[in-house]
């Protein structure tokens, strides 16, 4: 029975050394892929000759030639990598409550990744996937106090090994993963001081400690540990190196299978039942939330020195996955193995050196045509003099002289042309192979215009978008075991973040984990991080520095086209994209003088504050009446009006006057009794007199008697032309108004 559950590790006792030792024979027995790896990667850094290819040169004397190529051609690969480098963003898996909280682990995410080197992580493990086909990043905390508290650093493929029977590119169904590393002894024993004997005694291979016994006695555990290293099966060199005093190091993460009961809350998060915890008794207790039994899986972490167990306990994080993210290259079909773009060069790039050592060759070789005795002196000196430059042969005369004796020597350059041009096929298959382009590769290639050499690349972007796939999800997941840590660390802990506005817009300040009450008195916590349901993206926009610097032109050029106002709004957003200094204290400056006021703004203000003043204190009201009862249309209708009124009364009095003339010129005897009247109705004359009105006569109206006529007065009544002068007799200066021409007749009757 306990055979059967050799492979199945225990939460309570953990990781055994059956189990253990299962897992490394499981490792021996999986595809040898690890030395082909490091053989590609030797092509890479151009160790491509090895001692065999160089003995053979060496014996027919061909020079040894290396043109590295894949190195050149990967580079150019590795370089779309970093420019096309985006950032991590935090958004809320659930509603819009959680913005507050993204916003802020955002703003610590994106400072962690600056601090931890978690984009020169990401880039040396591209390395290697694009090469090689696979990468790993460590994401843990940092041990060291002094240092930022989170860390990502690449990890060596030959330190990793995981479970090949696993199908996720996350590896969150493989079983184990364990690293292996060469430490010094005395490190360890820091490291774990309460095994500080043990360490030290199967590191000298337990010289000096010839008291332990099984007799009983002191150091029991010592001992039974001696024992389990003797009887292990695993070979002492794979984790013991007693000439350098170092010892190998098993890291080992494992996954154990418990049944347990969950509840999902209304929120949707799903937590493991507590049953200390007094509100999820409260929320079963009341049906609000139903709990159920699954079966679920538990990380753990062991480490092992050989056959020695140091420690054994549950994953010190939050997240329920492996610390290590792989960056899959690609993978073979059958055996689950990676490999990278190198294995298709490899062929090619061996064409290639071995075509640069034959056109060399060729140059300086020759061959030799002679009869036996032809030469004076040794065959092997004779070879090796005739390749030099100033070879000097010395024949024989004698048998020169003999009938069929010949000496020729040869060179055919022919032969040199043709491996010339299978030189430069095999220079192309390389970057064929690999899919890159050589605009990609920042070669001068068949393009003969801009368009040409933008779809080129692009054909080289979508040959890689694969790969490029495959280095997203592996960032992602660095993202997100970044993530996992900070808000472990956030937890129950009141923090205030302060998001810099960058200049564009006032600085953002965030409370996280503040104690609240609420109507009940119930006391929450008002922005939790860990009620906060939260996802990892990556930003669509690039943040490197050539991606900064194409939008800085693009923006400028539209800038330049915009009208001034519009300008002074886009002006601080073109700053931003800029790297000069004091580059925040520039934008605030520009905004702080877009704020002030023209002139002609401020005189608006000032009309618009005197009409509020105005309205407030009632005189619009009256304003506006004013203007109602004063408009000009009527105004000047009432002064048309009054002038019309005018100039009736005018007429009036006018015509009232005539009237009072022709009474009086028709019974003058009641004239002083006119006056008398008028006296006594309190008429005063005017003083100075009045003035004659003078009325214009019509043009085109003449007289009937010419005014200049000789004894003619002339009248000025229309009703009464002139009448010519009569002599004085009866009835004189009846006719006349004018008193003037009465004077015979006043005087003559009396009144």
């Amino acid at each position: 029975m306990n055979d059967l559950n050799i492979n199945e590790p225990d939460d309570s006792q953990g990781l055994t050394l059956e189990t253990f030792t299962c897992y490394f024979r499981e490792i021996d027995q999986q595809p040898a892929w690890r030395a082909k790896a490091d053989r590609e990667m030797d092509y890479f850094d151009g160790n491509q000759l090895d001692s065999e290819v160089l003995q053979k040169q060496a014996a027919i004397g061909m020079p040894p030639a290396i043109e590295p190529l894949i190195g050149p051609a990967l580079e150019a690969v590795h370089g779309m990598e970093v420019k096309t480098r985006t950032d991590w963003r935090v958004t809320p898996d659930s509603d819009k409550s959680g913005d507050d909280v993204a916003a802020a682990l955002n703003h610590k995410l994106n400072q962690a990744e600056r601090q931890s080197k978690a984009d020169l992580a990401c880039t040396d493990a591209f390395k290697t996937q694009s090469g090689v086909g696979i990468g790993w990043v460590e994401v843990s905390k940092e041990s060291d106090p002094f240092k930022y508290p989170y860390r990502a650093k690449a990890v060596h493929r030959n330190e990793i090994w995981w479970d090949f029977l696993s199908v996720e590119p996350d590896l969150s169904d493989a079983r184990y993963l364990i690293r292996r590393r060469w430490t010094d002894k005395t490190q360890v024993a820091l490291k774990w001081p309460d095994k500080a004997l043990l360490i030290r005694g199967a590191a000298n291979r337990w010289f000096g400690l010839e008291d332990i016994t099984l007799d009983g006695g002191g150091m029991t555990g010592l001992a039974m540990a001696r024992e389990e290293e003797r009887g292990w099966s695993i070979e002492e060199q794979q984790w013991r190196d007693i000439e350098n005093k170092r010892v190998c190091l098993f890291e080992v993460w494992y996954r154990v299978w418990v049944s347990t009961t969950v509840i999902s809350t209304p929120d949707g998060r799903i937590v493991e039942y507590d049953s200390g915890n007094d509100a999820h008794n409260a929320a079963i207790a009341t049906g609000i939330i139903k709990p159920r039994r699954v079966v679920i899986s538990k990380m753990r972490v062991s480490f092992w020195m050989g056959p020695h167990k140091l420690s054994d306990e549950p994953s010190p994080y939050r997240h329920n996955k492996f610390p290590y993210a792989p960056f899959w290259g690609k993978r073979e079909d059958r055996t689950r193995t990676p490999y990278g773009l190198i294995r298709g060069m490899m062929y090619q790039q061996d064409n290639v050196n071995a075509t640069q050592s034959k056109i060399r060759w060729g140059l300086s070789a020759v061959r030799t045509t002679r009869t036996k005795g032809a030469v004076v002196g040794e065959d092997e000196d004779f070879r090796q003099n005739i390749a030099r430059i100033d070879a000097d042969v010395i024949l024989d005369a004698a048998h020169m002289a003999t009938p069929g004796a010949m000496f020729k020597v040869e060179r055919d350059f022919q032969l040199s042309s043709e491996q010339y041009k299978m030189l430069q096929d095999s220079r192309q298959g390389i970057l064929r192979t690999g899919g890159i382009t050589e605009g990609l590769s920042g070669q001068h290639g068949s393009a003969t215009s801009g368009v040409q050499e933008q779809t080129q690349v692009e054909q080289a972007t979508q040959a890689l978008a694969n790969l490029m796939g495959n280095f997203r999800n592996g960032r992602t997941l660095v993202g997100e075991l970044l993530l996992s840590m900070i808000i472990q660390d956030s937890i129950g802990k009141p923090e205030t973040v302060t998001i810099d506005g960058g200049g564009l817009k006032p600085d953002r300040v965030i409370m996280l984990n503040q104690s609240m009450t609420d109507d009940d008195g119930i006391v929450y916590l008002d922005n939790d991080v860990s009620r906060t349901q939260l996802k990892v993206a990556l930003n669509d926009v690039p943040s490197t520095p050539s991606f900064r610097s194409q939008q800085l032109s693009a923006l400028s050029e539209a800038v330049k086209s915009m009208p001034q106002n519009l300008q002074m709004i886009v002006l601080p957003h073109l700053m931003s994209l800029m790297d000069v200094p004091n580059r925040d204290d520039i934008i605030d400056a520009i905004q702080r003088a877009a704020q002030q006021e023209t002139p002609e703004q401020i005189q608006k203000r000032i009309d618009e504050a005197v009409k509020t003043a105005l309205a407030q204190s009632g005189a619009e009201l009256k304003a506006r009446e004013l203007d109602l009862k004063y408009h000009p249309d009527m105004v000047e209708a009432q002064v048309r009006k009054l002038v019309a009124e005018a100039f009736k009364i005018n007429g009036d009095a006018i015509y009232s006057a005539n009237q009072t003339a022709a009474s009086i010129v028709a019974n003058p005897q009641i004239a002083p009794i006119t006056d008398m009247v008028v006296v006594a109705a309190g008429y005063q004359a005017p003083n100075p007199g009045g003035v004659d009105p003078n009325l214009p006569v019509p043009t085109g109206v003449a007289p009937a008697v010419p005014v200049d006529q000789p004894g003619v007065v002339p009248n000025t009544s229309p009703a009464m032309p002139p009448v010519p002068q009569r002599p004085q007799g009866s009835m004189a200066g009846i006719e006349t108004l004018r008193t003037s021409d009465n004077e015979g007749a006043l005087t003559s009757a009396p009144i």
